[in-house]
């Protein structure tokens, strides 16, 4: 049921994406946006729910793989008793059809080698009817049409040995059977397109890898960080880059859905939408990268997403902006691992999370102080969002985690609140737009006054999860690391110490104590971002040798190709969570950056 989460490696045309397994499976594939139905999912499956691998015949994983420099084309090599193969596999950026384009070539020797392609629309749930014409073998299924372009020579034909057409029953493959020789390139192009059109566009599969190799060098030479972790700097990214959706500038968590928090169990979310929050971080990082041009693409999305009643932001939207978002258990899918139920589309979007006011502001500032000319329409939103704030602070909310258990008074909403109006203040001066200061200073005042009397435990002096509660959660250390306070605080001290003696886990932190209440059964792994957070505030209270050493050994847990997911499990030493995941990138890039001031 799929490899191991860290097996993965990720394929973007920066509208959706693949995941591409060790084993030359591509395992998880959504057309033709990232949140469309899969029509590859053995990744919570098997491959009878979709898959297409290309591997010599017999051979298991590959015996080596990389991202070919800067970019996200992805080379995966076999070394086998006949010789060695190697395996190139690509989605070009879009013209007008999503494309995933896989080139064989032998290097070595006479290495017979076998692709096999299960096409399954909706989730793994409907197999297609597939005809054959003169080029291509074509899968349809309701809106979805699949055409796979078959290499002259080649020798193609139905797994159970029937003519493929309707009725050819499930468990039906496309299968692809030849000898790799060496200097010899065979190249196999699966194309989408609604299933009302009539032919596929033909390509010339040598001319998309040279563009597609083209345009992420270009872009990944705009980076403007010169520090000691350029490699892990750039690679993430180029995964946060990968998970922009460029018609729009709406930027997804992930493109999973439903990788487990544990094996087995059942905390497994869709993330393959855009939140506020995760957007404005994910923004932040690129900022600070020196890429502008995702801002502005962010900023335009920010206002058609919001546009509305102000009092009605939501924490969460469809990669247009999609508001309606509806959950729902996937009960054909055995789940990854067997870890059930699988879920598609969020709950989260009917929360109210009043830390994304916070995040969103922050995003902005950084966007000005980088450059970015305040607009007027975003002016007028960020006016708008603050007399939203400015009415609903004092609410209780689900908080940063998404608890479903009921809604509480959290430390971090209400610390990200005061980020809001602290950023909104600073921007008003620097720019002397017209804005009601006043009223913005006493919101700041009002909630930091607010924060220090209430979420402090009177006993430990140490911010706690929220009013009145004694448990800690790793999101206080934004105490830290926005300026709330001054980082010779005793209270900043005594809270960044108590999170990492108290959430400890194999040397990394948790959220929050698994017997906090979250409205979930079960415990879940180390949370990546946490560590980073927590090597942010050592930094930040000058315990930088501490801080770099926590900062190493984090980033150390990234796959071989530079991906990291949620979670990590310290005891099976493996990745948990759904991959890869734009919040542990974003930590990342903005530890090193701190690290590095």
């Amino acid at each position: 049921m799929g490899g191991r989460i860290e097996d993965y490696a990720l394929l973007s045309d920066l509208q959706t994406a693949a995941l591409v397994g060790r084993d030359g499976s591509v395992d998880w594939l959504c057309l033709p946006r990232f949140d469309s139905p899969s029509c590859f999912a053995a990744l919570l499956g098997t491959p009878e729910h979709g898959a297409w691998r290309i591997a010599p015949v017999g051979a298991g994983d590959c015996t080596g793989r990389r991202y070919l420099g800067d970019t996200l084309v992805l080379e995966s090599r076999w070394r086998t008793p006949d010789g060695e193969v190697k395996v190139t596999d690509l989605m070009p950026h879009r013209d007008r059809a999503p494309r995933l384009v896989r080139i064989v070539e032998g290097v070595s020797g006479a290495v017979p080698v076998r692709g096999e392609l299960r096409l399954r629309f909706h989730h793994g749930r409907v197999d297609p009817w597939v005809r054959r014409t003169e080029h291509h073998r074509v899968a349809v299924a309701g809106p979805d049409a699949a055409w796979l372009r078959v290499p002259p020579g080649v020798h193609t034909y139905g797994a159970n040995g029937a003519a493929a057409g309707p009725g050819t029953g499930a468990g039906l493959a496309t299968v692809s059977e030849f000898t790799a020789l060496p200097g010899v390139r065979v190249p196999f192009v699966l194309t989408w397109q609604p299933s009302h059109l009539a032919t596929a566009p033909r390509t010339d599969p040598e001319a998309l890898l040279a563009a597609t190799l083209a345009d992420w060098r270009a872009w990944a030479g705009q980076l403007s960080y010169r520090g000691e972790w350029r490699e892990a700097v750039l690679r993430s990214l180029l995964t946060l880059k990968a998970l922009a959706y460029e018609p729009t500038g709406g930027i997804v968590a992930a493109p999973t859905s439903s990788l487990p928090e544990v094996p087995g169990g059942e905390r497994n979310w869709d993330y393959r939408f855009c939140w506020l929050r995760d957007s404005a971080m994910t923004l932040s990082a690129l900022l600070r990268g020196g890429f502008r041009q995702e801002a502005a693409a962010w900023r335009k999305w920010l206002l058609r997403a919001v546009a509305g009643d102000p009092s009605d932001v939501q924490a969460v939207y469809g990669v247009a902006g999609e508001r309606g978002l509806p959950e729902i258990e996937a009960d054909w899918l055995p789940g990854h691992l067997g870890s059930r139920p699988v879920r598609f589309g969020n709950a989260a979007v009917g929360q109210l999370q009043l830390d994304v006011y916070g995040e969103v502001v922050d995003t902005l500032d950084l966007a000005l102080r980088a450059g970015l000319p305040m607009e007027r329409q975003v002016w007028g939103l960020l006016r708008t969002l603050l007399g939203s704030l400015a009415a609903r602070w004092r609410e209780p909310d689900e908080g940063l985690w998404e608890v479903r258990c009921g809604r509480r008074q959290f430390t971090h909403s209400k610390v990200m609140a005061w980020v809001a109006a602290d950023r909104a203040v600073r921007m008003a001066e620097a720019t002397g737009l017209p804005a009601p200061l006043e009223q913005w200073r006493a919101l700041r005042d009002a909630v930091h006054a607010e924060v220090c009397e209430r979420a402090v435990d009177p006993r430990r002096k140490v911010f706690v999860r929220s009013y009145g509660a004694t448990e800690l959660d790793a999101a206080t250390l934004f105490v830290a690391t926005t300026g709330f306070l001054p980082p010779d605080d005793e209270r900043v001290v005594r809270t960044v110490e108590a999170v990492r003696r108290d959430l400890d886990h194999g040397g990394l932190v948790r959220r929050y104590r698994a017997g906090a209440a979250d409205g979930l059964p079960g415990s879940e792994g180390a949370f990546l971002a946490c560590s980073f957070w927590l090597a942010d505030a050592l930094a930040v209270i000058g315990r930088r040798a501490e801080a770099r050493e926590l900062f190493v050994r984090t980033a150390s847990l990234a796959n071989d190709l530079g991906l990291l997911s949620e979670q990590w499990d310290p005891l099976a030493r493996r990745q948990l969570g759904n991959t890869p995941q734009a919040f542990t990138h974003v930590a990342l890039v903005n530890t090193a950056f701190r690290m590095g001031s």
